[in-house]
This record gives C-alpha cells, sequence and structure tokens, in this order.
C-alpha cells in the first residue's frame, strides 16, 4: 500500500470536490472571463484522480489537452483509468512535483487545493510559470480557511457557538508560520502572483452555496449531508484531554482550547441529516498572465 497520504483519500476527494463549484460559473470563467475560444495545452499541478480535467476539459475548446502531475502512484493510476474511457487528449505524470522538471511548453498552469499543502508555495508557482509560454496563465483554486469558516448558516444555532472564529484563525496563522503550509492561501494568492511577475492578476470567488434542505429528495439530501460530514463540518471530536493536548501545542492558551474542543463537540451534536444548513466553500480563483517582457 503507498505511504503517500492522498493516495489513501481518493474516496474523500470524489466525495467532496462537488461541493465546491457550479459548472455554469466554470463555463462563466472559461468563456466570458478567461475567453478560451481556441484549443488550450494545459497542466494540472497536484491533479489527484484528474478532478479538474473532468470539470474543465468539457467545457474546453475542442482538441485542448490536459497533462496531470501528482506524487501520488494509486492517483495518477485512478486518473489514468477514468480518462481511458473519456475522448479527450490527457497524460499524466506521477513524480514529486517539488522535484520534477517540467519543460516550458503548456498554455495554462492550473492548481486545485493544492499549494496550501506546500511548505514553499512560492517555489511552485515560480515552477508553474516556468512551464508556461509568454502570454499564457497561471490558474490557481485555492481555499481561504477563515472565509470558508464563516460561510455557515443555522437554522437554530448561533453560528458562534460550534465555530469559534478568533481561535481558527489563530490556530491557521500560527501553524501556517510553523510549517509554512497556509489554508488561508486563497487570499495571498493575487500578492504572489503579481509579486512573481504576473500581468492583469484578478481573483473570483466560486459562486456555490450548499443547501441541505429538508424539502428536498431523500437520496439528494443524504448524498450532501454525508458529504458535507466528510468535508469536516461536524465531525465527532476525539478524546477530550488529547484534544486540548494538541491545541495547546499549536499555540492557543488552555482556556482557548477548551472553548474550541466544546464548539467542535457542540457542531457535532447538532450537525444531524434532519438539520437545516448552508455551507459556502468560498473557494477563491487567483489567476495571472506570464509575460517575459523586460519592464
Amino acid at each position: 500500500m503507498s505511504e503517500y497520504y492522498w493516495d489513501s483519500k481518493i474516496d474523500y476527494l470524489r466525495n467532496t470536490r462537488w461541493l465546491y463549484y457550479n459548472d455554469d460559473y466554470l463555463e462563466f470563467l472559461i468563456k466570458k472571463v478567461w475567453k478560451m475560444h481556441a484549443p488550450v495545452n494545459i497542466v494540472d499541478y497536484g491533479c489527484g484522480y484528474g478532478y479538474l480535467g473532468l470539470k474543465l476539459l468539457p467545457l474546453l475548446p475542442d482538441g485542448s489537452t490536459y497533462t496531470g502531475i501528482d506524487k501520488g502512484e494509486d492517483l495518477i493510476k485512478e486518473a489514468r483509468e477514468v480518462f481511458d474511457k473519456l475522448p479527450y487528449s490527457v497524460e499524466f505524470i506521477q513524480g514529486d512535483i517539488e522535484e520534477i522538471k517540467v519543460h516550458r511548453q503548456y498554455d495554462i498552469a492550473f492548481c486545485h487545493a493544492f499549494l496550501l499543502h506546500m511548505k514553499s508555495p512560492r517555489d511552485i508557482l515560480q515552477k508553474m510559470i516556468d512551464s508556461v509560454l509568454d502570454g499564457g496563465r497561471i490558474i490557481c483554486f485555492e481555499p481561504h480557511w477563515i472565509a470558508n469558516a464563516a460561510n455557515y448558516g443555522f437554522d437554530e444555532v448561533q453560528h458562534s457557538e460550534v465555530v469559534r472564529l478568533g481561535i481558527l484563525q489563530k490556530l491557521y496563522e500560527v501553524d501556517a508560520s510553523r510549517s509554512g503550509k497556509n489554508g488561508n492561501i486563497g487570499m495571498r494568492l493575487p500578492i504572489l502572483l503579481s509579486q512573481l511577475g504576473l500581468r492583469n492578476v484578478e481573483c473570483r470567488v466560486s459562486d456555490k452555496v450548499n443547501f441541505l434542505d429538508q424539502n428536498m429528495d431523500a437520496a439528494s439530501k443524504e448524498r450532501l449531508y454525508q458529504s458535507l460530514r466528510e468535508e469536516g463540518i461536524g465531525q465527532e471530536p476525539d478524546e477530550p484531554s488529547m484534544i486540548m493536548e494538541q491545541l495547546v501545542q499549536r499555540g492557543l492558551t488552555a482556556e482557548e482550547a477548551q472553548e474550541q474542543y466544546a464548539a467542535e463537540q457542540r457542531l457535532f451534536q447538532e450537525f444531524v441529516s434532519d438539520s437545516w444548513l448552508t455551507y459556502a466553500p468560498n473557494m477563491k480563483i487567483s489567476f495571472g498572465t506570464v509575460s517575459r517582457e523586460m519592464n
């Protein structure tokens, strides 16, 4: 069995990615914002099982190609099996993106929920830039965790009772300063892209809002509820003393750790399949144009 963490998370990825985007909004970006009217050659950094290719290729002009790169052997195997049944021109490369050399041959370099896991995201962005032809684009779909945590709507539960935004913000910032891995990178990316020399940098926000509606059909409601649970909403916390010890080690005070555990426990108890809930992942979509002309 592979020791790479994400090789064991294929089911999780498959069950939760659909929470993030509406297809019509992706089509709007491709046709109206990015104006992709001619075939493009795209490369996807940290492609997983090819999720982004599955979403974008049906919307891109005929003749477009897709190359996916990922460290996970099982993920790449799954991607090849999935796309083997589809009529697209694709290639999948298994390798460590921090080490692999990618030649400058693509029109667009994408990544999705990938840079937040990288210790040196600026270095990965530079590698993405180096793989794109002059005039091409870098497009990054990345989260902003604290905005995500703020975007729950409950029926009879106060948001502050189950999501402690101030404590979470402190946790995210301390974790990022220690590891370099930044779950709030979605809002930092426009800055990084501009600092790395890209032009016409912009950032959009996904318009997807998931609504657990008690009047929806039973099968759709159960699917959405289970996906929200798998996404991490209302998961049962581990043993209290262990969790609070870990939170203190991550930088919280004992009082803050106790408050955070109480909030997680409350959300676990309150969020059931009969709950009314709205949830917006609030994914940020940052992009810019590669320009190598001398200033």
